[in-house]
C-alpha cells in the first residue's frame, strides 16, 4: 500500500475524495490542495465509455484552451523549403526535413509539437515508431498535416493541444497551470470537456462519460460531475 507524504495527507483532508465537485469547486480545490514549490500543472482526466480497440470509437481531436497551456511550446516543422519561411515566421521553433527526420531517427524528440505537410507524409510516416509513443505523431485530424503550415504553428503556440483516448478508454489532457486564475483555469477545462463531448462517437451506446477528474502535479484528484461541464446546443 502506498505511503503518503505529510502534504498529500493535509490535501486529501481539505475535500471528500468520493464526493463529486462543480467544474468550478473543483478547480478552486485543485489550487488549494496544490502543495509543490514549484507552478505545478493542472490536469483533466475523462473515462469514456469507449472500446479504444474499436476504430468507430476512437475518440481524438484537439482544442485551442482560451488562456493557452502556460507552458512553452515547442514546435517542428518537417516542410518542404518552400514552406520554411512560413514556418519560421509563425513561430516554429525548428523547421527543415531530412536532417530532422534522421535525428529523430537518431532518438531526439525535444519538441512538443511536430507539424508536416501532406506531400512530405512519406517521409514522415517512417518515424512512426519513435513519435508515436510520444504522441508527437502529426495527424490531419488534429490539423498537424496541413498545407497551411503557418496557422498550425499559430495555433499550437496559443494554446492548441491534441488528445487521444488510451487504451482504458482515458483522456488525460493539461488545462494550464495553478498559478493561473481560477476563472482561467475553468474556462480551459470547460472548453476540453466541450470538445470531447462533441466528439462522442455515434456506436458509443448508453452514458457516454464515466467519470472526470482533475488535478495538480502530485496533488490528489478532484472528482467533478458531469452536469456542471455540459453546455446546452
Amino acid at each position: 500500500m502506498a505511503k503518503f507524504t505529510k502534504k498529500h495527507k493535509e490535501a486529501l483532508a481539505k475535500f471528500e475524495i468520493t464526493k463529486e465537485y462543480s467544474l468550478d469547486e473543483a478547480v478552486e480545490l485543485v489550487k488549494n490542495i496544490s502543495y509543490t514549490k514549484f507552478d505545478a500543472s493542472v490536469d483533466m482526466s475523462v473515462r469514456l465509455n469507449v472500446d479504444p480497440r474499436k476504430a468507430n470509437q476512437m475518440v481524438r481531436g484537439s482544442v485551442t484552451l482560451p488562456h493557452g497551456t502556460g507552458k512553452e511550446i515547442k514546435v517542428l516543422v518537417l516542410c518542404t523549403p518552400d514552406k520554411e519561411e512560413e514556418a519560421k515566421a509563425a513561430g516554429a521553433d525548428h523547421v527543415g526535413l531530412d536532417d530532422y527526420v534522421q535525428k529523430i531517427k537518431d532518438g531526439w524528440t525535444d519538441v512538443d509539437v511536430v507539424i508536416t505537410m501532406p506531400s512530405v507524409m512519406a517521409k514522415v510516416g517512417a518515424l512512426g515508431r519513435v513519435l508515436g509513443p510520444r504522441g508527437l505523431m502529426p495527424n490531419p485530424k488534429t490539423g498537424t498535416v496541413t498545407m497551411d503550415v503557418g496557422k498550425a504553428v499559430t495555433a499550437a503556440k496559443a494554446g492548441k493541444i491534441d488528445f487521444k483516448v488510451d487504451k482504458f478508454g482515458i483522456i488525460h489532457a493539461g488545462v494550464g497551470k495553478v498559478s493561473f486564475d481560477q476563472s482561467k483555469l475553468y474556462d480551459n477545462a470547460l472548453e476540453l470537456m466541450s470538445t470531447i463531448i462533441k466528439l462522442k462517437p455515434t456506436s458509443s451506446k448508453g452514458a457516454y462519460i464515466k467519470s472526470i477528474s482533475i488535478s495538480s502535479t502530485m496533488s490528489p484528484g478532484v472528482k467533478i460531475e458531469e452536469k456542471s461541464v455540459t453546455i446546452a446546443d
